[in-house]
């Protein structure tokens, strides 16, 4: 198999999905490079025993 060569792969168009500051994707907006913002927080607001028991209900 051969391997992608890399300068087309860095010359492609930027895209790029966002999981945390709402600010880096609009800088990037901004600057017209293509971005989804996805707003996630972990389970539970990060609370491990929260968490586990949250796991449980959907078993």
């Amino acid at each position: 198999m051969n391997k992608p060569d890399l300068n087309e792969f860095l010359d492609a168009p930027l895209k790029v999905i966002n999981v945390g500051l709402e600010e880096f994707a609009r800088e990037l907006d901004e600057q017209n490079v293509d971005v989804v913002q996805v707003d996630w927080a972990p389970p539970a607001a990060g609370d491990p025993k929260l968490a586990d028991l949250l796991s449980k209900l959907g078993t």
